[in-house]
């Protein structure tokens, strides 16, 4: 029979399409009878609305964008679930954009969605730099929030977590734990998100008295293969007793850098990461991370798109902060 639309719909009950389409929607000038009827042709031949046709008269698509750098990242995946629950209690379509976080593709991405096909952007910005006055232009025509990775100086309603505080508390437990040569392996770093984690791993080397030593500060490379050897030089030339990684994915190569140079964690190296991995429990030893609250993010965004969609949000610049956690695992456990 091929694809069932409205119109095959209405042939197999032998009604009009315009009668069809409004049992469908469950109008009120259609009779309960005939909203049965139509519903139970419809489920038996399997009928799925196109949600951009059945929206169009309404210029509403019933469908949101979620733009992200990487779908396999741990904290993204929990966060697109978060996302896909709140759009489907609402019965939205949700479409999802990776950037690999290239700030080109991730233009590209917006200015397709300008067409009408979403009713709006949830968007973690890619940590190339930003053009922000593409943003305002974006943010002008769609609605739009950003979530995790954001950029103080775009406008926009932002959900976030406490990086600066999460960065320094974590830097305070590598020191409480007998770290005195603490390094730290950056990324992000033309984000806000970033900046800030990168702020709280100064200050509370600052506020505990160590020297300032840019050379602790390692800057990530552009693949696996290139983080790997920036690590394992950094260790073998830097010497540091313990580190905080920015991101999850710097953690790992930690693991195989110490395995190569016969370095213990946490004898010779103290680890931390910024990570939401499933599986940091099970790595040996145990990772200790800072853990975002990834579906929660995904649950708030979501959850403000659609106050903005129903005009119940006059914030039009407001940042939402929840707090992250430190999960102390046995990477950074004290020594006696």
């Amino acid at each position: 029979m091929g694809e069932i639309n409205i119109k095959k719909l209405a042939c197999e009950l032998n009604l009009s399409a315009a009668t069809v389409s409004r049992a469908l929607r469950d109008s009120h000038e259609i009779s309960s009878e005939t909203k049965a009827r139509v519903l139970e042709m419809a489920k038996k031949l399997n009928y799925e609305p196109n949600p951009f046709a059945s929206n169009l008269r309404g210029q509403k698509s019933k469908t949101i964008a979620v733009i992200v750098p990487e779908i396999a990242n741990n904290f993204f995946s929990l966060a697109i679930n978060g996302i896909e629950e709140v759009a489907r209690e609402r019965d939205y379509h949700v479409l999802i954009y990776q950037t690999h976080e290239s700030s080109a593709i991730e233009t590209s991405f917006l200015n397709r969605l300008l067409s009408g096909r979403v009713d709006g952007v949830l968007i973690s910005l890619a940590c190339e730099n930003v053009d922000k006055e593409h943003f305002k232009k974006i943010s002008n025509q769609l609605p739009v929030v950003f979530f995790d990775r954001v950029h103080d100086d775009i406008e926009g309603v932002k959900i976030t977590t406490d990086d600066y505080e999460s960065a320094y508390n974590a830097v305070q437990h590598l020191i409480e734990n007998g770290c005195k040569k603490i390094g730290y392996l950056l990324a992000l770093n033309a984000l806000s998100t970033g900046k800030k984690r990168l702020q709280g791993y100064l200050d509370a080397l600052k506020d505990n008295n160590f020297p300032d030593d840019g050379n602790l500060i390692m800057k990530n490379g552009a693949n696996n293969d290139e983080n790997y050897a920036l690590i394992k030089n950094f260790i073998v030339e830097q010497k540091p007793d313990g580190i905080l990684s920015s991101i999850e994915e710097l953690a790992m190569p930690c693991y195989y850098a110490c395995k190569e140079l016969n370095l213990s964690i946490p004898a010779d190296l103290k680890l931390i990461s910024f990570s939401n991995l499933a599986h940091a429990q099970l790595l040996n030893p145990s990772l200790t991370t800072i853990n975002q609250p990834a579906f929660e993010i995904g649950v708030e965004a979501a959850g403000i798109l659609f106050k903005i969609f129903n005009k119940r949000w006059y914030e039009p610049n407001q940042t939402i902060i929840l707090k992250s956690n430190l999960i102390k695992r046995e990477s950074t456990r004290a020594i006696a």
